[in-house]
């Protein structure tokens, strides 16, 4: 059974990245998903920020992006009061602003699985306090 999900920086980059050592565990886990894959504008910027100036991969990040397989949620100054108390409650973390706008989309579009390979954080993060999130492609304990 497919299911709805949100995406991270990591995951993409994995995707569109065939040297990225996560890149095959990404591949597989896509078809686990019903796209498309939610996120933020914020994980977009950190997105094309990490890939730099290299042509090529943002060419690939905007042929993804325009594929349909991604759609992004807005944030707006009606989130921020939520996003601050996320960002204060994670500091130990510390969390950033692109994963405290997925973890309240979590809250917000009721999504509670998560396409990253930021493991250590997401273990962590809670979807309003107490629940865990799902995570593909799965940790290899191995």
């Amino acid at each position: 059974m497919r299911v709805r999900g949100l995406v991270d920086t990591g995951a993409m980059i994995a995707l569109l990245d065939r040297d990225d050592r996560w890149h095959r565990r990404c591949v597989e886990a896509l078809p686990q998903f019903l796209l498309p894959l939610v996120t933020s504008a914020a994980v977009l910027t950190e997105l094309f920020h990490l890939f730099g100036d290299s042509a090529p991969d943002t060419d690939a990040a905007w042929a993804f992006l325009h594929s349909g397989a991604v759609t992004v949620r807005p944030i707006d100054d009606g989130d921020l009061l939520a996003l601050s108390g996320l960002m204060k409650r994670y500091r130990d973390r510390p969390m950033d602003f692109a994963d405290a706008t997925l973890v309240h989309l979590a809250r917000r579009e009721l999504l509670s699985t998560v396409f990253t390979v930021d493991f250590n954080d997401f273990e962590t993060y809670r979807i309003e306090g107490r629940k865990r999130f799902s995570i593909l492609p799965h940790r290899d304990l191995g």
